[in-house]
């Protein structure tokens, strides 16, 4: 069983003062605090092992490239991908859908095809489809929720009868904390011969996940929402698919031979996506934050996490006015909120004296905004490091926003 004292122990910047009181962090979804594990490796790597990695002779340069491959192949292990090649470097999961949207969307989405996301997508997994859907002459069909914060089982199906060259969709709302069944819609979607790529930037900070059982063509999450650096992030897809796709960014590390008179060969993987010197401290903390997450347990941080949620909609369940917004069954403990006349940003803002840091607007789901017709909500999210007195600090919190707004 997780023991919050000593998660908190291990994250200095929570001993933090905010405006004269203590630091309440629950800003999880847009971005985890870092353990010292990960600062340490960080620091450790830039004190006393930095060098470019690869082609290095030097001993310095074959350190350094042995820590980044080692991190490579710690997320392999942490996402059970058959092969190390599968595991691609970018700078965020941004990064990663637009490098599926450049190459592979680039080869194989023609003029009248059909991309498909949903409602609830965060704008990084709909603005490159939108982009490559106008460049190329496709259609984007959106499969819409319940007011639960459900996907429509039957918008879903009615979409798939439109033989979609890909299907784009989140494993776990940041908004709703909808957690989809993203191993059945990836085989229902494959049968119609979709692709499939899952947003997994709010399912590997909380739960384990397994992209051979999901099965599907890619899966991408973020660094810094799972406990490591910013400006990090990873690419997973399928070993044959990617080899097949031809390289997005051109420059150095991705080559084979470069000639005026021949002109270039390319890399294998997974090197071939990887131009230019990487972020090679983002990587090994990454794999240091993955590593920290199992030594404490991923089950046993979502299981805590769900107890802070449920918890936290319990005690506001009691400010009146205030309604949930995302009431799946299947949830993680993201907590999003709205309160009957008063704006979102209204109640972030006086939580702030209180040392209280929610996240209130959009969270980058604007089409799913318009289909509550809110401006935004206010949202609190929780990491392995925030406890039920905090729950109870929020809830006290927003108790006495309310009446002041009132």
């Amino acid at each position: 069983m997780l023991n919050p004292a000593h998660i908190r122990s291990q994250f200095p910047i929570l001993s933090r003062e905010m405006n004269g009181r203590p630091l309440v962090y629950l800003d999880h979804a847009a971005s985890a605090q870092k353990p010292v594990a990960v600062i340490e490796a960080q620091r450790e790597y830039l004190m006393h092992l930095h060098a470019n990695v690869h082609r290095g002779v030097h001993s310095l340069s074959q350190q350094a490239t042995d820590a980044f491959e080692k991190a490579r192949e710690t997320v392999r292990r942490h996402l059970n991908a058959a092969f190390t090649e599968e595991i691609i470097w970018t700078a965020g999961a941004t990064d990663a859908i637009n490098l599926v949207a450049q190459s592979w969307g680039r080869t194989h989405i023609n003029a009248g095809d059909v991309i498909v996301v949903t409602r609830m997508e965060h704008h990084a997994n709909i603005v490159p489809w939108q982009m490559l859907a106008e460049e190329r002459g496709a259609r984007l069909e959106v499969v819409e929720i319940h007011e639960t914060g459900d996907l429509i089982e039957a918008d879903f199906q009615v979409k798939l009868k439109m033989n979609p060259k890909l299907v784009a969709l989140l494993h776990v709302s940041n908004t709703l904390g909808t957690i989809n069944d993203v191993k059945r819609w990836t085989r229902e979607a494959q049968e119609v011969g979709a692709k499939v790529l899952v947003d997994g930037c709010q399912s590997v900070p909380h739960m384990d996940v397994d992209v051979q059982a999901i099965a599907s063509d890619f899966y991408v999450f973020s660094g810094h929402k799972t406990y490591g650096p910013t400006g990090i992030g990873v690419l997973y897809g399928k070993k044959e698919l990617l080899e097949s796709m031809p390289p997005w960014r051109g420059g150095g590390e991705m080559i084979d031979t470069v000639s005026f008179e021949k002109g270039t060969t390319y890399a294998g993987l997974p090197h071939k996506f990887e131009a230019g010197t990487p972020h090679i401290s983002g990587a090994i903390g990454l794999g240091v934050a993955l590593d920290w997450m199992r030594g404490v347990g991923v089950k046993a941080i979502g299981d805590h996490e769900n107890t802070l949620g449920a918890q936290a909609r319990q005690l506001l369940g009691k400010v009146e006015g205030l309604r949930f917004i995302g009431t799946s069954e299947d949830k993680t403990g993201v907590v999003s909120f709205v309160v009957d006349g008063v704006h979102p940003y209204d109640i972030g803002t006086l939580l702030d004296p209180m040392g209280i840091a929610v996240r209130t607007g959009h969270h980058c789901t604007q089409p799913l905004m318009d289909f509550y017709d809110i401006p935004g909500t206010v949202r609190a999210s929780f990491g392995a490091y925030n406890t039920l007195q905090e729950v109870d600090v929020l809830a006290a919190g927003v108790e006495r926003a309310v009446r002041m707004l009132r």
